[in-house]
């Protein structure tokens, strides 16, 4: 059944679930989200199964017309956002109606949002997963980002019995200077890893930082004097910390398959919706951590989506 239509699209918005796994060996990337526990939040706000496709909204949001009864809500970066003109809050369910009109405003801390609404958005699964692929103009609606008079469908679902609000304890601060999480490597030696600036300065993000990657600004990352320029491409995963001859770190995330570069530090899995939190000039510092640790951060993210799982039974 129709459940939206587009007003007016936002700077880039597309429609994203977990992620296309499976494909990379055909240079098909992962794709999916950037945020993932304001993702799975978004989804367990509306009474949806996480595997649910969203809306993933990024700096500007879109102006949007409800078509269906349903329950919406709205995660991740803080965006203005009113209904019928009416200010509404975030991360909690919102009950919608035929006529309203729904307008998500430029974001004011963060870079991304998450609009989920009952059933989840109802397009084509390609290669098992809704998530668009921009790039390969693959997924989503249409392979692309929104645009205005497009007409989204929802899976028809039951409604919410009673509306959720996530407690602000459980609500992430996207901070302007963030503490990136790292473990060394996979080409940790060709770096002199005890005298690298990388764990000791900030680096600015770039305005070239998108789904593809983020582009730092620093001191000089330098190899060390006997090494290449690059290594021969090899597979690549969100979060590789790559460094490019000009010693400029560069953070690959889910649009990207390869790298031909030596890759310094690889960010942990929890980090990378930090990462995609921030937005240019916004600066990154990151913390060497060993690989029990990042094993036991990733077990405290999971416990915390567990426990408002059972919030909302």
């Amino acid at each position: 059944m129709i459940a939206l239509k587009v007003k007016a699209p936002g700077g880039f918005t597309t429609i994203q679930d977990r992620g296309r796994f499976g494909f990379q060996q055909m240079g098909v990337p992962i794709s999916g989200v950037l945020d993932s526990f304001a993702f799975h939040t978004a989804n367990l706000l509306v009474g949806n199964d996480e595997r649910c496709a969203v809306l993933e909204i990024t700096v500007m949001g879109p102006t949007l017309e409800i078509k269906k009864k349903m329950d919406i809500a709205l995660t991740g970066a803080k965006m203005g956002m009113t209904l019928n003109d009416e200010p509404v809050e975030q991360w909690k369910s919102i009950r919608v109606k035929p006529g309203d009109i729904l307008s998500i405003s430029q974001v004011q801390q963060g870079c991304r949002a998450y609009l989920a609404v009952s059933g989840g958005i109802k397009v084509p699964k390609i290669m098992g997963s809704f998530s668009t692929y921009v790039g390969g103009k693959i997924g989503g609606f249409q392979g692309r980002p929104l645009k205005k008079e497009d007409i989204l469908e929802t899976h028809d679902t039951q409604l919410l019995k009673k509306m959720r609000t996530l407690p602000g304890e459980y609500i992430p601060q996207y901070p302007t200077q963030a503490v990136i999480r790292v473990i060394s490597g996979p080409q940790d030696n060709y770096f002199d890893m005890d005298k690298t600036p990388l764990f000791e300065s900030d680096y600015m993000v770039t305005p070239k930082a998108d789904r593809m990657g983020y582009r730092l600004q620093g001191k000089t990352v330098a190899l060390r004097s006997n090494m290449p320029q690059s290594i021969v491409s090899e597979p690549s995963m969100p979060g590789s910390i790559q460094v490019p001859p000009d010693g400029q770190p560069i953070i690959l995330l889910v649009e990207q398959t390869v790298g031909g570069y030596a890759k310094i530090a690889t960010v942990i899995s929890t980090d990378l919706s930090r990462v995609a939190q921030t937005t240019p000039g916004d600066t990154l510092k990151f913390k060497k951590i060993d690989l029990k640790t990042a094993h036991a951060l990733h077990g405290e993210e999971n416990h915390r989506i567990k426990k408002i799982k059972k919030l909302f039974l």
